[in-house]
């Protein structure tokens, strides 16, 4: 038989197949995996079947075995699992690609600069789409406006989300499209901002407002899905991802995975949580699919939001927001609504992970939980996605519910001030809180929530351990009591990444049986300071014992 041995040729992702026959050995390594024990485990070298998978681990004193067809030389470099990206939004990634992105926009001045060229730039667009801006970053101290807008793009409708997609920015032609006036309300768990003193919408939607304007934007056209999924992997097998859950799925997603498996060109594992239970129906019917494509694709679970974002006050809080008073944020399901949803994808075995931010937000579904779990026994793996402001009287439940805390370390980094602003000096006991969380029993699944962060592991692993930003800063670390080890962040980008999705045993970690999925880089992230460790550059990425990346 033979094996094809997808080699990158340059950072852009184009590849060439060369084959080569099993086995395949690739020694010569620094390896590190956590091994069936939980425990670190060191080794020198696998050799990989020809169907992708370890078929033997080679440790130190070792003698290389002579019958293999094909050898590559490690250079000595550390090998370790791929990484796999515990939350994230693959089609996000790939469409924000092919738009404007803002997110390294420092100020309002700068942002706008960026939509005036980028309209400039591309003249046949009908729409200006985009995303990433952050007022909070621009330290612009309330929402842009519409008429701001305006003043650099007037021809065309301009929709930009917000960095965390629970908020988009619009001109005034967009609203006209959209039909929006003083005398449209506010959908229930969404908000219109509005002009101080009247009722005129100032530009900018908030939460389930947004699908205001998203319901008069052209959808993109399965080429152009397509195009942006092959961007999508392309940006994560260069960061060294090698699998992810993608959350949010909706059918046009599933059918963008399935066009790229069935020509083979599906090259990262997903784990795919559906956007809504028609969704899960259409796409799974009466169960959870079968892992397809050699263990790349699988629908396994639903995507649930309960609440919003801390950055847009969309974040469900028990005491009301210190920087506005009187609001406590957008719920986007009553209590009732939630438990119907969860009970409805537990009744048929899907998995459920739930979107929870504020502190009332997670203790809801903390409690919605504890309920269900009396009727739906087994194996159930709750998943709380973001878990970022937490009750510290509440934090004991994750491990009592077994739950699994699905949460992004460069959110602590990107959040720090904000949160402060949000919640106040007083309230960020529970904030981030991941060896809390952890101590209590629970599992961590470290992800990036890319576009919202870039899909980078190494940042986050730096973050995880230090509590500092790319600068840093803060000295000595934000909340430092919270920071995690070394291993807990291998762990949490790995083989409890790839628990909390179902998938132990087919990937996650470099043991005989599972899927030769791996990355070389010059750095043992366990030995290195956190400064070293974020500034890891992948050198090579495989999956399945395919190389599908190396850098040039």
């Amino acid at each position: 038989m033979k094996r094809m041995l997808a080699i990158s040729l340059c950072a852009s992702g184009a590849f060439l197949a060369t084959t080569a026959q099993a086995d395949t050995l690739v020694d010569n390594v620094q390896g590190v995996t956590i091994g069936e024990d939980g425990k670190v485990h060191r080794f020198t070298g696998l050799v990989i079947d020809d169907d992708g998978r370890i078929a033997e681990v080679l440790k130190s004193g070792d003698k290389a075995p002579k019958d293999v067809d094909y050898r590559v030389d490690g250079a000595n470099r550390v090998m370790l699992p791929g990484m796999i990206d515990a939350h994230l939004h693959v089609m996000g990634i790939g469409l924000g690609a092919l738009t404007l992105d803002l997110s390294h926009t420092a100020s309002r001045e700068e942002a706008l600069a960026a939509i005036a060229r980028f309209s400039a730039e591309n003249p046949s667009r009908p729409w200006i789409l985009g995303r990433g801006w952050n007022q909070e970053k621009w330290g612009l101290g309330r929402f842009p406006t519409a008429a701001e807008l305006d003043a650099v793009v007037s021809d065309r409708p301009v929709w930009l989300a917000r960095v965390d997609g629970h908020a988009g920015w619009a001109n005034s032609l967009a609203l006209q499209r959209a039909g929006i006036s003083a005398d449209s309300a506010d959908p229930a768990g969404g908000r219109i901002i509005r002009k101080l003193g009247s009722r005129e919408p100032e530009g900018v939607f908030v939460d389930a407002a947004t699908g205001l304007i998203d319901a008069v934007v052209p959808a993109p056209r399965p080429a152009d899905r397509d195009l942006a999924l092959r961007k999508a992997q392309d940006i994560l097998l260069a960061n060294g991802v090698t699998a992810a859950a993608g959350m949010g799925t909706t059918i046009e997603d599933w059918q963008t995975y399935r066009r790229a498996g069935d020509i083979g060109a599906l090259k990262l594992r997903i784990m795919a949580y559906a956007d809504s239970t028609a969704t899960m129906e259409l796409i799974a019917g009466a169960a959870p699919t079968p892992w397809l494509y050699d263990d790349r694709l699988r629908l396994g679970g639903i995507k649930l939001y309960l609440d919003g974002a801390l950055g847009s006050r969309g974040a469900l809080l028990k005491a009301p927001y210190h920087d506005e008073p009187g609001h406590f944020g957008l719920p986007l399901l009553n209590p009732a609504q939630l438990r119907n949803q969860m009970s409805r994808a537990a009744l048929d075995n899907f998995q459920i992970a739930v979107h929870a931010i504020g502190d009332a937000a997670n203790a809801e579904l903390l409690s919605a939980i504890a309920d269900l779990g009396e009727s739906y026994k087994g194996d159930r793996r709750w998943r709380i996605e973001h878990a970022q402001i937490v009750d510290p009287a509440d934090i004991a439940k994750f491990g009592e519910f077994g739950i699994i805390a699905s949460m992004q370390p460069l959110h602590q980094t990107s959040d720090r001030q904000m949160a402060e602003a949000r919640l106040g000096p007083d309230r960020l006991g529970g904030a981030y809180a991941w060896r809390s969380i952890a101590a209590t029993g629970a599992r961590l699944a470290f992800g990036s929530d890319a576009p919202v962060e870039p899909p980078a592991p190494f940042a986050g692993w730096a973050a995880s351990i230090s509590r500092t930003d790319a600068n840093g800063e803060p000295f000595g670390g934000w909340l430092p009591q919270e920071t995690v080890t070394r291993e807990a962040a291998l762990r949490a980008f790995t083989s409890d990444a790839a628990y909390a999705g179902f998938a132990e045993g087919r990937f996650g970690r470099l043991v005989k049986g599972e899927r030769a999925d791996f990355v070389l880089i010059a750095i043992d992230p366990l030995l290195a300071s956190p400064d070293a460790i974020r500034g890891i550059e992948v050198i090579e990425t495989w999956v399945g014992g395919e190389r599908v990346f190396r850098r040039q």
